[in-house]
Parts: structure tokens; C-alpha cells; sequence
């Protein structure tokens, strides 16, 4: 292979993966923007994140949530409830959002260090998921007991955690379900 020749393969790669992150992206605003009313209703913006880390891997799928992050910020509607700012990030539940960072930057570790088997990117997701838990639930304690005032630990866990638990599993078995079904087709292209 020449040398253009590589040059051309790598710029095509770069492309790609550019085009495979901003439709990780889109599609965790897309979930965001869905939401299966219940007694709590949730969106399936967790799901959107699994299933992105899943299907483009560890970097490209962070960077896929980093850009939706970043979109919102400056103001996109891509959060839930077609929201976007800054101040939704500061707000009392930007702390979950932040913490999907930390789900991608824990999936990217653990199928770089470890080989890339189902049983690690599937622990890999839950370790990343009770940290996105515990970072947002500091956050928001930190928030709500600077601007409202005092909160236990169990009563915020009861708000913004335990109604979330089962449903963003099942939402994580779907994730995994339909990416390992949808992987091949990827890999073809």
C-alpha cells in the first residue's frame, strides 16, 4: 500500500468514526426525549448510552456522550423534556447527566485492560451506572440542601435512585440484546 493509499485509509477511518459518533450522539437525544410515563416517569436516555457504548465501543461511544453533553450545554434540546443549558448541567439532576461520562470512561477502561467479553462490558456498564448513581446523588444533595435545606441520604436515594434501578437494568439487557443482534451488520461495514 502506498502511501496516499494510507493516508486516504486513515482519513476514511477519521470520517467515519466522526459520523459514527454524532449518530451515538443523536441517538442518546433521541432517547432523552422519549419518556414511558409511569408512577416515576423515566426516559430512555440510559438506554441510549448502553447501547452506544456497546455498539461503537469504549472511545467512541464516550466521546458520542461527551458531544451530547456538550450539545445541551450550549443550549441544543437534547436533554429530557427537550431541554438544553448550561443550567440544566448545574441543576439539581445534572449530576446524572454528568455521570454518563463516567459510565463511558469506566466502559473504555475496562475493555481496554480486560479482553472484550460480554460478562466485562456488562460489568463494566453496572460499575459505571452506580457511579453515575452516586456521583448525581451527591451532586443533587449538594444542590438541594444548599438551596432548599437539609435531606437524608435514603430520601434522595428514594427520589432520584431506587425508582431507576430496575427499569435502566431492563433498559441495560435491551441495550445488550439488540447491540450483540446489530454488532455484525457494523462490523461488515
Amino acid at each position: 500500500m502506498s502511501s496516499t493509499e494510507a493516508v486516504k485509509k486513515r482519513t476514511g477511518s477519521k470520517v467515519i468514526d466522526m459520523v459514527y459518533i454524532a449518530m451515538g450522539a443523536t441517538l442518546i437525544a433521541i432517547c432523552s426525549w422519549i419518556s414511558i410515563p409511569t408512577a416515576v416517569p423515566f426516559t430512555l436516555q440510559t438506554f441510549a448510552v448502553f447501547f452506544v457504548l456497546l455498539l461503537l465501543g469504549g472511545e467512541r461511544g464516550t466521546l458520542a456522550i461527551l458531544i451530547y453533553i456538550l450539545l445541551g450545554a450550549v443550549g441544543a434540546p437534547v436533554f429530557a423534556g427537550f431541554n438544553g443549558g448550561i443550567g440544566v448541567l448545574l441543576g439539581n439532576t445534572g449530576g446524572y447527566i454528568l455521570g454518563f461520562l463516567f459510565v463511558g470512561l469506566i466502559y473504555m477502561l475496562f475493555t481496554k485492560l480486560f479482553k472484550k467479553k460480554l460478562v466485562i462490558k456488562i460489568a463494566a456498564l453496572v460499575l459505571g451506572l452506580i457511579i453515575c448513581y452516586a456521583f448525581g446523588t451527591a451532586w443533587f444533595m449538594h444542590l438541594y440542601m444548599k438551596n432548599t435545606g437539609e435531606v437524608g441520604l435514603l430520601t434522595v436515594l428514594g427520589w432520584c435512585v431506587f425508582p431507576f434501578i430496575i427499569p435502566d437494568l431492563i433498559k441495560m439487557a435491551l441495550a445488550v440484546v439488540i447491540a450483540k443482534r446489530i454488532e455484525p451488520v457494523i462490523k461488515k461495514m
